[in-house]
């Protein structure tokens, strides 16, 4: 594997580490970030690990007016024999460099950045937790930072990658949430940046997350955006259903973002021979099958929650009650291999883990 060099400056002074136990989501970030800037006709140049700190940049920074951005979410874990375990960190770089692609920003080095973030973890291992349900969230992103007005790609950018150790995402825990179905905003069309990780298509959910929270949901689920009836995603997670013995999932339509977590699990369905398919589901369908009791299962997989078992889906003031509300024995299943594996307590027979 190809190295980068960077140039390093330790912190003088290091921070007070939270208490892992009482862990919140992305509140609290370690003591170096990795920056690497790239410049039109000069690329990459620059790398290097700096004590975590505020950006400088200048007002007319094209990421402000334009919304040039792209980011991606990655975990380390920490085994029980302190070894530091990343979970497909390959995906995640390739990933980057899709969204890149759509939103006219310079490729990365997949291999380079790779080499970056694993020093980066080294320096700062000691802020990943070791509790069950702990780990080191990653957040990689790049920005457009050439001082210009106008609508056009910047000729400046910097990459950077911030670290933040983290409990379980959802308060509830591995406990079902409820989810309500999103009938008058759109997040995305096919076309668009649906499948690209960039901030507009969170910001552009954030007003019918935030109604959904009001009425008591934990996240909404979106529609497509043409016709609002075929699911796409959740706020932040890809969505499974099982139906009478069968996992259906939304195929990849170009709004839906192509998830690390929704990959893993469709291959670990097929290794355990559970039959699994990618089509068109419909929100009729699910009420129907709902209806008829063969809606057996729901849940959302993403980096952040992993598994997220769903109890209910609220739709044009129905509620659909999933697995009587509790979690279902497949998702209790995923959700303990997938974590096992990531955390190194169980096998990984597909490779998926890679030692810092």
């Amino acid at each position: 594997m190809k190295e980068l060099k960077i140039d390093i400056t330790l912190s003088a002074t290091r921070k007070e580490k939270p208490s892992f136990d009482h862990l919140e989501f992305g509140t609290v970030f370690t003591d170096h970030m990795f920056v690497w800037d790239y410049t039109e006709g000069k690329g990459w140049h620059d790398p290097r690990i700096i004590p975590y700190q505020p950006i400088t940049l200048d007002p007319a920074a094209m990421i402000f007016h334009y919304g040039q951005t792209v980011f991606e979410g990655l975990k380390a874990y920490r085994t029980k024999d302190e070894q530091i375990l990343l979970f497909r960190p390959e995906e995640n770089m390739k990933r980057l460099n899709r969204s890149n692609d759509r939103l006219c920003m310079p490729p990365i080095d997949e291999e380079l950045a790779l080499s970056a973030l694993k020093q980066l973890i080294s320096i700062d291992r000691e802020w990943i937790p070791g509790l069950e349900g702990t780990s080191l969230y990653i957040r990689p992103f790049m920005i457009a930072t050439e001082p210009h007005l106008g609508v056009s790609p910047s000729k400046n950018y910097r990459f950077i990658i911030i670290l933040s150790p983290v409990g379980a995402y959802y308060k509830e825990g591995i406990n079902p949430v409820k989810i309500a179905v999103e009938s008058e905003y759109v997040r995305a069309v096919k076309g668009g940046t649906g499948n690209a990780k960039t901030a507009g298509n969170y910001a552009s959910s954030l007003k019918a997350g935030e109604l959904a929270y009001k009425k008591g949901y934990s996240q909404v689920l979106w529609l497509d955006g043409r016709e609002q009836q075929y699911i796409e995603e959740v706020g932040s997670m890809n969505i499974f259903f099982k139906i009478n013995g069968e996992v259906v999932t939304p195929e990849l339509n170009g709004s839906i973002l192509e998830g690390i977590t929704r990959k893993s699990i469709i291959e670990l369905l097929k290794y355990w021979n559970v039959p699994v398919v990618e089509r068109k589901i419909s929100i009729q369908e699910i009420q129907q099958v709902c209806h008829e009791g063969t809606l057996e299962e729901a849940f959302g997989t993403g980096t952040a929650a992993v598994i997220s078992p769903i109890g209910e889906l609220l739709w044009k003031n129905e509620k659909m009650v999933i697995s009587n509300g509790e979690i279902g024995s497949l998702s209790q299943k995923l959700y303990d291999s997938l974590t096992g594996i990531q955390n190194g307590t169980e096998p990984d027979p597909f490779g998926w883990t890679v030692r810092v």
